[in-house]
């Protein structure tokens, strides 16, 4: 067994609920604190003395100068893999020019698509795990990686094996979602309803055989899949045995409605649902992700999290990191920025990137210190967590530890 400690501040985000708003009167803060962890599990948190008389034998992991601990980010939503780069659609979208304008003039997620065709399973590779070291040294350790840049078998399959070599090469959790249904390519002859059922036929059944992801996406949004196939996509997909999520509500609303009533694990954007879906979707299981990358990177507006919270639902927060609309990639600095417009709690926003997220990715092992959970924490050297969104993610993770193990 192995002693962590002692730390000025443990926030262990223990017994919070799962659902709605919180205060930050309800965080368990332990004091002089340490964290025991065996065979990267927590095994007890308490003050670090106490842990230490109660645990002789136990390895000690000293922890020097003052600083906080608290458990490992999640990020539940990105498209970190992809070939090639989207600067000029930032700089013409700031220019004025149109999502329109720009997919004519060779921009947009096609862009995305015949750049990640181009490139070999190893550029792939390469490019995630470069992005997995600099979402590591934020403390993020649990990481959703969607396909849906390849849009055909060979390319979505590529892009998924990609993904899970990249899992051997790094000691974060990867979660590989098929997001086959990001829109339909446009070198394929037939209509949007055929596409889905190409998807549904051809290329499902793949990464099924192969295990090669668990989870399915579709964006459903007038620019991409309507909501009656998209949802028959969806159901066919949990029939083969899939979690299902959506990219929702991004610029009309209606399809966060649907991710509820297909029994979605999330519905992901949400920056134009309505106050009567905001109901709807609080009143469900579905995790409602809000993506402010995209609202920064887009210029729209950013997903109604408060609502949200106040009306009893599950809210995560995640990066979108992707070559487009939101390129950012740092997700302390995106909570921070939505908890100031959103007037959100530091509880409410640690909860939505620790185990409120995970709950989104059906984990529900990670997230919080307490006893019987993934030793996954990271450590920040100063004296006061409240720090850590106070710097707006200027503050980074001194240490960071999977399974017990400092691996930065």
């Amino acid at each position: 067994m192995k002693l962590s400690g002692p730390f000025k501040q443990i926030v262990t985000l223990n017994q919070l609920p799962l659902k709605g708003k919180l205060s930050d009167e309800q965080l368990e803060i332990i004091i002089d604190g340490g964290i025991l962890t065996d065979n990267g599990i927590v095994i007890e948190v308490d003050n670090f003395e106490v842990l230490k008389q109660k645990y002789p034998d136990s390895e000690i992991d000293l922890i020097e100068n003052e600083q906080i601990a608290l458990p490992a980010f999640v990020d539940a939503h990105t498209h970190i893999c992809f070939g090639g780069n989207r600067a000029n659609d930032f700089a013409m979208r700031n220019a004025g020019k149109t999502y329109l304008e720009i997919a004519e003039s060779g921009g947009g997620i096609w862009s995305s698509v015949q750049h990640t065709r181009k490139a070999s399973e190893e550029n792939l590779i390469d490019g995630i795990l470069e992005r997995i070291n600099i979402l590591l040294n934020q403390g993020i350790t649990t990481i959703e990686i969607k396909s849906g840049y390849g849009l055909n078998v060979d390319e979505e399959l590529k892009m998924l094996r990609a993904i899970k070599k990249a899992q051997t090469k790094t000691k974060a959790t990867l979660i590989p979602t098929c997001l086959s249904a990001h829109l339909k390519p446009r070198d394929f002859e037939g209509s949007s309803e055929d596409y889905l059922n190409y998807i549904l036929n051809e290329i499902l059944p793949k990464v099924k055989e192969e295990n090669l992801a668990n989870r399915v996406d579709i964006f459903i949004e007038k620019s991409a899949f309507q909501p009656e196939e998209s949802k028959n996509l969806l159901l066919k997909a949990k029939e083969l045995g899939f979690q299902i999520t959506v990219h929702a509500d991004q610029f009309t609303a209606g399809s966060s409605r649907i991710a509820v009533e297909v029994g979605a694990k999330s519905a992901d954007h949400l920056e134009a649902t309505i106050d009567e879906d905001i109901e709807f979707l609080a009143n469900s299981e579905t995790v409602a992700i809000a993506l402010p990358g995209a609202s920064l990177g887009l210029g729209e507006p950013f997903s109604p999290a408060r609502k949200i919270l106040d009306k009893g639902g599950i809210l995560a927060i995640a990066t979108d990191w992707n070559p487009g609309s939101a390129p950012m990639g740092n997700l302390v600095t995106q909570a921070s920025i939505l908890a100031t417009y959103q007037k959100l709690t530091t509880a409410e926003v640690l909860a939505a990137i620790t185990f409120r997220a995970a709950y989104a990715l059906d984990l529900e092992d990670r997230g919080i210190l307490a006893k019987g959970k993934k030793a996954d924490f990271i450590t920040y050297e100063t004296d006061n967590f409240q720090n850590i969104l106070y710097n707006q993610g200027s503050l980074k993770p001194s240490k960071v530890y999977i399974n017990g193990e400092q691996i930065l």
